[in-house]
């Protein structure tokens, strides 16, 4: 059975055809668009977390606050199903705002309620792998980043981007050298 996908194309169920779909995903997102995240579609797909770890949102929300202090000014919607309804610690922060569920079926209900709220849906895109939420999500405009291609996103090591004095090519002279080498006491070579 071959499934329908944001951008018109089909592809059938087999893993390459995951990979095609994972690679025209991760063209697709730019990576400046607030993300609406389905978070424990999301856990299922990150090495390391489990479902069954009673922390688990709370370790998926400190990868997604690294994943948005990387990138500046990234708004990042996360909906829980089920777990602990209204965490007991605040997981907000950092660009990261959290939501509980109280079913399995509620969070859904919550991600499609509050895509159709979006104001400019075409400005945001869906982590979710959930079949139902991508849909209402297609219909109203709202890219959408399977779980998987995320989750890849997430962990992969992050680069800090250089500072502009770092881009600067600076060429010091004989004179500011040697200034440098009697600062730290070494004696320049004559």
């Amino acid at each position: 059975m071959s499934k329908r996908w944001p951008w018109g194309r089909r592809f059938g169920g087999g893993a390459a055809s995951r990979r095609h779909q994972d690679l025209f995903i991760d063209l697709r997102y730019n990576g400046s668009m607030p993300l609406l995240i389905d978070g424990h579609n999301l856990i299922g797909q990150i090495p390391g977390l489990s479902l069954a770890d009673p922390d688990d949102e709370g370790d998926l929300v400190m990868l997604l606050r690294r994943y948005t202090t990387a990138r500046r000014g990234r708004k990042v919607v996360v909906v829980f199903d089920h777990g602990v309804y209204g965490h007991p610690q605040t997981l907000d922060g950092y660009g990261v705002s959290c939501y509980f569920a109280r079913s399995p079926h509620d969070a859904d209900a919550q991600l499609i309620k509050r895509i159709r709220a979006l104001k400019r849906p075409r400005d945001w895109a869906l982590v979710t792998s959930d079949q139902q939420v991508a849909h209402a999500a297609e219909e109203h405009g709202v890219r959408v980043i399977s779980s998987h291609a995320f989750a890849r996103q997430l962990i992969a090591p992050t680069r800090p981007a250089a500072t502009q004095a770092e881009q600067r090519d600076v060429r010091l002279t004989e004179a500011e050298i040697a200034e440098w080498l009697r600062l730290f006491g070494e004696a320049p070579e004559e």
